[in-house]
């Protein structure tokens, strides 16, 4: 497979060297976008120190990227069927270059907010371009499992070790959490250019974009996430506007879905209840997943007074998950099939955060480490399955707009459990001033990611009856 030829499926039985390079390629591009996210979290407190931001305020670093993220994917996934995959993944990764860099050079709050934004809408294009092309490049079967769960693994690794490297590159400037990105870009454009293979000559799909749908979406998700952020601190009247306003453009979303003649979403699509169920789960397992991280930095360096390399560290146990993912998880998928894993790992993510929820003001690392092994476990189990179920039996036609819709519930899980568990905050420490009540106010924020993980496997169980 050339980047100057047509790409030929890699058969269920062979992986070859150029084939192992283009997966190493678009998996380096997930990781990337999952260490963007978590190397934030780690960093959070500083740049709040630097910025002097509020802790809603705060959450927008996080959310202005997972928004931009979440709201462009479709449009995304449509613009690389239609333009082509390759052409997406190189574009948008240059463009994720320069944004990433002007986030670094931020010196106002709305600055960064907005570059975070920007890279998000980046990420948006860039993740169901690199995604579809190992669904269409990887025969169905055995290989297409491996190559996706290699894939997953990579993007769960990310998340889970960003915490580590946010942690070592905080501790000399927040800015180098944007600056590193850029590096790693720069060196997966150079190699993108040599493996990715170019588009086949094949007849596109018919119409063009849906522009108002995904601005409805995107509108849809960023007044959701405003509301739930706002409610502790507005009137009852107005969290009730914006979130009408939210609903009303979600059906204006579906309205526009029903008349376009290319819609981002062929609505028929979510008739099928086993992609349903993968999206839901993966929506609360990184909403989860992030409202847990973004509770846990604040206690170490905020109550704890940890150093942010003293955090990183700490957290870098859930990074297990970068091991288990592309060793475990494909065996235990055969052994006992995809549905089976994938509850087993949202239940052991409900685990873990119930663990951490008796969490005290002086509690060692000791203490926090069954919590952060059982979720490096849990994420090990999940990330890699949900991605095979809610891509399998979708046609190839349609393996954009399933990468696409999938990477939409992971942004927007991640938006919303943030926004859910900083509003929990804000509510339970209004006019606490002593590190007992702050305490109190992050236990209450805990029991969000408890909630989100447990209706996870209550909404992905009824997977199992179909696998048996």
């Amino acid at each position: 497979m050339s980047a100057s030829s047509s790409p030929a499926l890699v058969a269920p039985e062979r992986m070859t060297g150029r084939a192992w390079g283009l997966l190493l390629v678009l998996s380096g591009a997930v990781f990337l976008e999952g260490v963007d996210v978590s190397m934030m979290g780690v960093a959070l407190p500083s740049i709040r120190a630097e910025l002097g931001l509020s802790t809603s305020a705060l959450q927008w670093v996080v959310s202005a990227y997972v928004l931009g993220y979440g709201g462009f994917v479709l449009l995304g996934g449509r613009a690389a069927d239609l333009l082509g995959r390759r052409r997406m993944f190189l574009v948008w990764l240059a463009v994720f270059v320069a944004f990433s860099g002007l986030g670094g050079l931020a010196t106002e709050g709305w600055v960064l907010v907005l570059a975070r934004f920007a890279t998000g809408v980046a990420a948006g294009f860039l993740a169901p371009a690199g995604l579809s092309i190992i669904t269409t490049t990887f025969a169905e079967g055995h290989a297409r499992n491996r190559a996706l769960l290699v894939y997953a693994g990579a993007g769960a690794g990310g998340f889970s070790l960003g915490m580590v490297v946010g942690g070592l590159l905080t501790a000399v400037d927040w800015r180098w959490v944007f600056f590193a990105p850029v590096l790693m870009a720069a060196a997966l454009l150079v190699a993108a250019l040599l493996v990715v293979p170019r588009d086949p000559a094949a007849p596109r799909p018919a119409g063009g974009f849906d522009i108002a749908g995904a601005a409805s979406l995107t509108g849809a998700m960023v007044l959701l996430v405003v509301t739930v952020v706002r409610a502790p601190d507005v009137e009852v009247g107005v969290t009730a506007a914006t979130l009408a306003a939210g609903l009303a453009l979600l059906v204006a979303f579906v309205a526009a879905e029903r008349r376009a003649a290319a819609p981002l979403v062929r609505l028929g699509i979510l008739r099928s209840a086993p992609l349903l169920r993968a999206n839901a789960g993966a929506l609360l397992l990184i909403g989860s997943f992030i409202g847990f991280q973004f509770i846990v930095v604040l206690y170490l360096q905020e109550l704890r007074g940890w150093s942010e390399i003293e955090t990183g560290l700490a957290l870098a146990v859930a990074g297990i998950d970068a091991v288990l993912a592309p060793t475990l998880t494909p065996w235990l998928v055969r052994r006992f099939g995809n549905a089976r894993v994938l509850v087993a790992g949202l239940a052991l993510a409900a685990l873990s955060y119930a663990l951490f929820l008796p969490v005290g003001l002086d509690w060692t690392f000791v203490a926090m480490l069954p919590a952060l092994l059982v979720l490096g476990v849990a994420f090990a189990l999940a990330y890699g399955p949900l991605t095979i179920a809610a891509t399998d039996r979708v046609d190839a036609g349609e393996q954009g707009l399933a990468s696409g819709l999938l990477t939409t519930s992971f942004q927007f899980g991640a938006a919303l459990g943030l926004a859910v568990a900083t509003a929990v905050i804000v509510a339970a420490t209004e006019g606490a001033a002593s590190p007992q009540a702050m305490l109190d106010g992050y236990r209450a924020g805990l029991v969000v990611p408890v909630v989100a993980a447990v209706l996870g496997v209550l909404l992905t169980a009824p997977g199992l009856r179909r696998a048996r």
